[in-house]
Parts: structure tokens; C-alpha cells; sequence
């Protein structure tokens, strides 16, 4: 084998069998060809050499099996990344990155610091000199005292109000309001002997009197959770429920309504056996001097106010 001048191996020693080129004479024959590796694959449409057995082009991705170009063909070299991309990018060198204008953000302040351009300006309070010119001071204001007269302060706006409503009074100074009736609570031995009460019963002394302010009264226990105060406190008679009984009047005459007690509620007479059946459903009216016997030995009588009372209950 003969090699060229173009460095071409010919198995003619005369001319090169690839370019025609003559051989000199006394040319060493060339060393045997080394098996080089396969040349890979050719793009037509990025000109890129991809690998033998590529089915796609790695730089566009044309398909080597059915010639279909890719979706946009746009030659890699005609794209110049983004800034974003570029700053993305692990690859890209700070370098090569163009630095963009900074953003703008609104300025803030802080609470305690307002804005000197946002805040009402303050006019300071100008202290008028005194005149150079003595003629001057014939034009001073007329609030200005005359030399020859003592200054007086302004007078001060009058602090009241104005008239006051009509009611105003009876709100501000309520008027004393006179209590007409009174209930008498007692502990009867002889009710708590029908009754068969487990608890032991109180000393029975003076009864407690109960001033009725207003025309309704309820009858029962306090409970703080359920928010029961009610007018006649039967406690510790445990046999009264939180929310026994409802009194009522219109001055003249009076009713009694069971509100669903445990133990019930009845009417007695002023002299005579003890009742034995409840009241009914509703109201049931009264007269002042009857008896109500309420749990396991609470007796009320509800009756007028003597002049002591009344003094004394008044407010």
C-alpha cells in the first residue's frame, strides 16, 4: 500500500485511487488502516452527529425513522436563553448573567414613624411682636387690652347641658317607691310531719318577711349555674324546686301557678287540716290570708305591709 501526498492509502503505487494525486516514488507503504469507530448519524435538519442507533436528533429532535422535522424548528444557535433561564441554570457562570434593574418597592413606614410627606402640616402658632411704632398699637385687635384697662379672661362656655328631658329626673333621682305587700316564710313542723322530708328540720322560729316589689313574684331556690334568683328564697328547703312557683296581682286580687315543681304546690286554708291535693294546671287565685305550703316545710302567706315595714322596706 502507497500513501499520497494528501496522507491517502492506494493500493496503486502511481496515482492515489481517492484523489488522483500522483505517488513519488520510494513512498513508504502505509501502515495497515486501524479499524475506526462508525460514524454515527447525521441531522438533515440541525446538522448534528448523533449517536449510530439514534432514533431521535438530540440537539432538535428530528425523527430518524418516520423524517418528521421537529414541532418548531429553530436552530439552537438563533435562541439566546433568558436572563431567568440563565440565572436557573447550574451551568451558566454568574458572568454571564446581565444584571437587571433592581424592583422598585413601595416605600412603607413604619407606624410609629409617619410620613413627613402624608402628614398634615403644622402651622406654627406666630407670637405677635410688639409694635415698633407706637401708632401701630391704635390698630391692635379689640381683644387686646387697652393700656389703661385691666385685662379680663374670656368667659368660660357654660358646662350645663342644656334643659333636660321631661323623665330625666325620674331616671337620674328615682323617686321612692313604697312597698305595699310582704310574704311571710315559715317552717310549719306540722307540714313536715305529712311530708315524710329525709332531711332534719330547722328551728322553727319568727318568720321571715319578704318585701314583694313589684306585681309577680317567683317562688324557689337560688342556682347560680342556672341563674335563678328567685323573689322568695326557700333555702335549705330542699324539697322546693330551683323554679317552684309564680305569684302574681294586679293590686286587688291574686294568683298562684305551679311551674312544673318536683313536690308541687298548695293551698291551705287560714284555719283547718292541712290541703292534701295540689293545685291544678295554670293559675289558681288566691286570697291574702290563705296558706302555701311549698317542699318539705316552707309555709308563705302573703299579706299588706304594716307602717314599719313600709318604712323600713323603702328605698
Amino acid at each position: 500500500m502507497a500513501i499520497c501526498p494528501a496522507g491517502h492509502t492506494s493500493s496503486s503505487n502511481d496515482y492515489c485511487d481517492t484523489c488522483g494525486l500522483p505517488i513519488e516514488q520510494g513512498q513508504a507503504p502505509a501502515a495497515a488502516p486501524q479499524p475506526s469507530a462508525p460514524e454515527g448519524a447525521q441531522c438533515p435538519n440541525c446538522h448534528t452527529v448523533n449517536a449510530p442507533d439514534a432514533l431521535f436528533c438530540e440537539a432538535c429532535g428530528y425523527d430518524f425513522t418516520t423524517g418528521t422535522l421537529p414541532r418548531t424548528a429553530v436552530e439552537p444557535s438563533s435562541v439566546e436563553p433568558s436572563p431567568a433561564e440563565l440565572v436557573e441554570s447550574p451551568e451558566v457562570e454568574d458572568s454571564q448573567v446581565e444584571p437587571t434593574a433592581p424592583v422598585e418597592l413601595a416605600e412603607t413606614t413604619a407606624p410609629d414613624e409617619p410620613d413627613e410627606a402624608s402628614a398634615p402640616a403644622v402651622e406654627p402658632v406666630e407670637t405677635p411682636a410688639a409694635p415698633a411704632d407706637p401708632d401701630e398699637a391704635l390698630d391692635a385687635p379689640d381683644d387686646t387690652p387697652a393700656p389703661d384697662q385691666p385685662w379680663e379672661a374670656p368667659a368660660a362656655p357654660d358646662p350645663s347641658p342644656g334643659p333636660l328631658p321631661p323623665h330625666a329626673g325620674r331616671l337620674l333621682h328615682p323617686q321612692p317607691t313604697s312597698v305595699d305587700w310582704v310574704a311571710e316564710v315559715w317552717i310549719d313542723p306540722d307540714w313536715y310531719a305529712t311530708q315524710g322530708s329525709s332531711d332534719a328540720l330547722p328551728s322553727a322560729g319568727l318568720p321571715e318577711v319578704v318585701p314583694l316589689r313589684s306585681a309577680s313574684a317567683l317562688i324557689g331556690r337560688v342556682s347560680v349555674s342556672r341563674n335563678i334568683h328567685p323573689d322568695i328564697d326557700c333555702d335549705p328547703d330542699t324539697g322546693v324546686s330551683r323554679r317552684h312557683a309564680q305569684i302574681s296581682t294586679d293590686g286587688t286580687r291574686w294568683w298562684i301557678e305551679d311551674l312544673e315543681s318536683a313536690n308541687g304546690t298548695f293551698i291551705g286554708s287560714p284555719a283547718g287540716p292541712l290541703p292534701t291535693d295540689p293545685i291544678g294546671r295554670g293559675r289558681v287565685e288566691f286570697a291574702p290570708d290563705q296558706r302555701i305550703y311549698v317542699g318539705g316545710w316552707t309555709r308563705i302567706v302573703i299579706r299588706a305591709a304594716t307602717d314599719d315595714e313600709r318604712e323600713a322596706f323603702t328605698v
